[in-house]
């Protein structure tokens, strides 16, 4: 039996990196623990860095042209009782 479709959307790619030197292993849990996080974390965001996740975020805020009462009242939306 294969998984729903929607299930591959929201996951995310898992990856295995081999060959990671002492040094590097070193200085990500240096880092890690500097920025009160985890490795997994940190090497995240390294990479969204260096393939421009970040940098395509911030074209893309240019078009949220969402109000404070637009998110109101999607939020209004979202907390529905069908009850009432």
């Amino acid at each position: 039996m294969h998984a729903h479709p929607c299930y591959y959307a929201v996951m995310g790619k898992k990856l295995t990196i081999r060959g990671v030197s002492e040094e590097v292993g070193r200085r990500l849990e240096s880092l890690s623990q500097a920025r009160g996080q985890s490795v997994n974390s940190t090497v995240l965001e390294i990479l969204e860095s260096a393939v421009g996740v970040d940098e395509r975020r911030r074209r893309l805020e240019r078009y949220a042209t969402w109000t404070g009462e637009d998110l109101k009242e999607f939020e209004d939306a979202l907390t529905f009782d069908l009850r009432s």
